[in-house]
């Protein structure tokens, strides 16, 4: 097994008083991919900084391999320093890499000649991803690379960093992403990290498992506490010197078990305030168009968004999917058409950039209106503090400014509010970002039981699989199409998805032709698809795992680089294979009970 590049050992930090990171160990070998989980203000990014050589821990040990080349991609990238996209993205580059830097921002929908000042979240981001993949590190390090990506971009770096020879450490809560780039996991959980040798599709059941384990270990440690002060109680009979070793014993358990940080098993409890009341129809609209000079943003949409609909909204950055929730909800009207909204609404929103948190007020004050102590939940009256543990906050957190809070922590802050809001709509733009996996869970969960109206704008492909009962996709041009079920049915069902990009604006493509239905059977060739399709499918998913599980081996590339890429195109093409056959299976199936019935 070869050496590690990067070794962090034994990593104590502190803050405001308590370990954020208790002895906490990070290697990282050539060529290795690493997803990196735990829950927000976990200190995960903290950890990838001191790995980054940018912050100091209290003790402990980081070792580089010399001669390597660490890049570090920032959660909120500065590029104030720079007058243009290309001066950032090629500073410090020698001049090949150059080059690649302003090819990169061509592919990612930029010129170079932006001005930095005038840049968004998305656009800053591509900016800040092109300089990193152009230096041509040996490590990457990835901190939330997909924040603010549309989700062409999202797709295109999960292809670019699958063909990296690179290792990298990458923290994320898109779960495709790390699915499809992980060969092992590192947890930080309580200021200590725990390895996993397996990709992410394992971490959530090991997770539990682990749990399990300290929660048996947990309840070993109290029944033996109060064995010893029963003894105490009614047990001090015998010899002095033994009762004195036993009492000095009792008080060793006794600090143990405060020593222990076991697992907390009270997780948030995200539960949203319903007003009823609401129409069965909420949003009727036909043939409705919206223009921004010659530009076209909408054109002849037709839709209807019954109550109880979960509607997620696709596309890329550009196509108009706020202008569409500004319509859908009745803050702008159409140039032409009509759209019709639904008796009794009462709506709340989450915008993606947080904008109604103020940095300068303190957690507390931001729940209660600086009120009090009180906050006003739905129709009932919660101390701060308890309805601030409902959403994994500390109670010293209480007084901390909200400028201070991570990504994460402010994106939890801004869920609290609007749960706290009674409503029967729900407007959620990109609501997955900066959350940990574990929030997001339990966000699924309560948008599972809503009974209200949900209205999602989201690029995380596996939460809108999740969550979403239908999709409405831009197709270009101001062409919207709304496909039932989730991102993975819209494609199914021969959706173009957000493939390509030509300088930010999608490509245009015919719709997928629908299968004929003119004949009165199925044919002879349709009939044997039908029949062999299903083995075909079970077939590839052996081979998949067969090359997952090779492909898992941590020192494959260091021993047998050809290994490692024959492997690895092996699964690409077995992948691709499955999802054709799987969408092939389904046209037919279609086809097939269209005809029966």
């Amino acid at each position: 097994m070869s050496a590690p590049i990067l070794l962090l050992q034994n990593i104590v930090l502190t803050l405001g008083g308590k370990p954020l990171l208790d002895h906490a160990e990070l290697g990282v070998r050539a060529g290795e991919r690493i997803c990196f989980v735990g829950r927000n203000g976990s200190g995960k990014s903290t950890l990838l900084r001191i790995a980054a050589g940018e912050i100091q821990p209290d003790s402990g040990t980081r070792f580089v391999q010399p001669g390597t080349k660490i890049v570090y991609l920032e959660q909120e990238p500065d590029l104030s320093d720079f007058s243009t996209t290309y001066a950032y993205a090629s500073d410090g580059l020698e001049e090949d890499q150059g080059y690649r830097a302003r090819a990169l921002l061509s592919e990612l929908g930029l010129t170079g000649e932006e001005s930095t000042e005038r840049l968004s979240g998305g656009e800053a981001r591509r900016c800040a991803l092109a300089r990193a993949l152009a230096a041509d590190p040996d490590l990457l390090l990835l901190d939330e690379p997909t924040n603010h990506l549309d989700l062409p971009s999202i797709e295109w770096l999960e292809r670019e960093l699958a063909s990296l020879r690179a290792a990298m450490i990458v923290i994320s809560h898109d779960r495709r992403l790390l699915e499809t780039l992980s060969r092992a996991v590192v947890w930080l959980d309580r200021g200590t990290t725990r390895r996993l040798d397996q990709g992410f599709g394992r971490y959530e059941s090991w997770r539990e498992e682990v749990l399990e384990q300290e929660e048996l270990a947990a309840h070993k440690l109290n029944r033996q506490i109060a064995r010893e002060e029963d003894w105490m109680r009614y047990g001090v009979t015998a010899r002095r010197k033994r009762n004195v070793r036993r009492v000095a014993e009792l008080a060793a358990l006794r600090q143990q078990r405060r020593d222990t940080r076991f697992a907390s098993t009270d997780g948030p409890r995200m539960e949203a305030q319903d007003s009823r009341g609401a129409a069965k129809l909420v949003v009727t609209a036909e043939h409705v168009d919206r223009r921004f000079g010659e530009r076209t943003i909408v054109q002849d949409l037709n839709l209807r968004v019954l109550r109880g609909d979960r509607l997620g909204i696709v596309g890329p950055n550009g196509a108009g999917k706020t202008t569409l929730l500004r319509l859908l909800t009745g803050i702008d009207q159409p140039d032409g058409g009509e759209i019709r909204i639904g008796a009794a609404l009462s709506t709340v929103t989450l915008d993606q950039r947080r904008e109604s948190l103020d940095p300068n007020r303190t957690l507390s004050d931001t729940l209660t209106g600086g009120s009090g102590d009180m906050v006003r939940v739905g129709t009932e009256t919660r101390h701060v503090i308890g309805y601030m543990k409902d959403f994994l906050f500390r109670p010293e957190q209480a007084r901390t400014p909200v400028g201070h809070l991570s990504g994460g922590e402010r994106g939890r802050l801004a869920l609290a509010c609007a749960l706290a809001q009674p409503s029967n709509l729900m407007i959620l733009d990109e609501p997955t970002n900066d959350l940990d996996l574990e929030t997001l869970d339990l966000l699924q969960e309560m948008l599972d039981d809503y009974p209200g109206t949900v209205l999602l704008v989201s690029h995380d492909r596996d939460f809108l699989d999740r969550v979403a009962t239908s999709v409405l996709v831009s197709e270009g041009n101001g062409v919207w199409q709304d496909y039932a079920g989730g991102y993975s049915d819209m494609l199914a069902q021969g959706g173009l998805g957000v493939q390509g990009r030509t300088q930010g604006v999608m490509i245009e493509k015919k719709p997928a032709a629908k299968p004929k239905t003119d004949t009165k059977k199925l044919s002879y060739k349709d009939k044997l698809a039908l029949e062999k399709l299903p083995q075909q499918m079970a077939e590839l998913e052996k081979t998949i795992i067969r090359h997952r599980e090779a492909l898992s081996d941590a020192s494959l590339y260091s021993r047998d680089a050809k290994a490692f890429t024959r492997y690895t195109d092996a699964l690409t093409k077995a992948e691709d294979d499955l999802r054709q056959a799987e969408e092939q299976w389904l046209l037919l199936e279609m086809k097939r009970e269209e005809l029966e019935s």
